[in-house]
């Protein structure tokens, strides 16, 4: 992609306001501050680094200042201008989540039901941040009717180290913009191994979002850490994996990596 198209099409400092209105409009006090070089959006407890496209920043750098807010019990994320640029609507909902600003639901209140790929396709693509990805089981959560939640899942893989040993991942899970389900995916979870059997679930969390947090509170165990990756964006600002054959000159972002968490039955 010639770079003249990021040079057009990048907002800038524009971005970082048009973030800031969106959330000061739900009635939350938030001020923008460069300290060190980085742009942040801060609250009590939160802080979104804003990440232009193009930075001079390295994944080990966002890591470290990800630990460094941890300690002080200050969770920090990792606001790419391309993934604001593209899924607005979806981060907007993930950080009302986190807010707390959403409708509560009681995962008792809903009901189980095996899901099409077309609808969990959409659902998704509509309401997680990365989208849809290929899946072998898909459960939905419906709550007087409406699709709340939906968590999809791999096909079963047997396992070297023990014998008869089944493991499956948790590929995603989201729950419908605005709502929260309390149990919501503990509920999937139980149903998914009751219909299935394996002996463990593993998953991965978004380091740039999330340190597993809901995991650890469902019981799941850190297991690795993995590497940060490498993207390449097309005109859309769309990301696709690099790889080393890729022209050097292609505009790049990249992520600090996932956090894997496994819950063994």
């Amino acid at each position: 992609m010639n770079k003249s198209i990021l040079k057009n099409t990048n907002p800038s400092i524009n971005w970082y306001h048009e973030v800031l209105s969106a959330l000061t409009n739900d009635g939350t006090d938030f001020v923008l501050e460069i300290e060190d070089d980085y742009v942040f959006i801060k609250n009590d407890g939160l802080i979104i680094n804003l990440l232009d496209l193009g930075n001079n920043f390295l994944p080990a750098d966002l890591i470290k200042l990800q630990e460094h807010y941890s300690v002080k019990n200050i969770k920090l994320i990792h606001l790419w201008e391309d993934v604001w640029f593209n899924r607005k609507d979806q981060v907007l909902a993930r950080l009302k989540s986190i807010f707390g600003y959403n409708s509560k639901i009681h995962g008792r209140q809903t009901k189980i039901e095996k899901l099409s790929k077309p609808i969990a396709e959409t659902f998704l693509n509509v309401n997680h941040l990365q989208g849809y990805v290929s899946s072998r089981y898909k459960l939905g959560l419906f709550f007087k009717g409406e699709l709340v939640a939906v968590a999809t899942f791999s096909a079963l893989r047997k396992m070297n180290h023990s014998e008869n040993y089944k493991s499956v991942e948790l590929i995603r899970f989201a729950v419908k913009a605005g709502y929260s389900v309390i149990g919501g995916l503990s509920k999937l979870i139980s149903s998914f191994r009751d219909l299935q059997k394996p002996n463990d679930i593993m998953t991965y969390a978004d380091r740039d979002w999330s340190t597993g947090e809901a995991y650890i509170k469902l019981g799941f165990e850190f297991t690795a850490g993995l590497a940060p990756q490498t993207f390449n964006l097309d005109e859309n600002f769309n990301r696709k994996l690099r790889k080393e054959n890729d022209e050097k000159n292609d505009p790049v972002v990249y992520n600090t990596g996932s956090l894997k968490y496994l819950l063994r039955f």
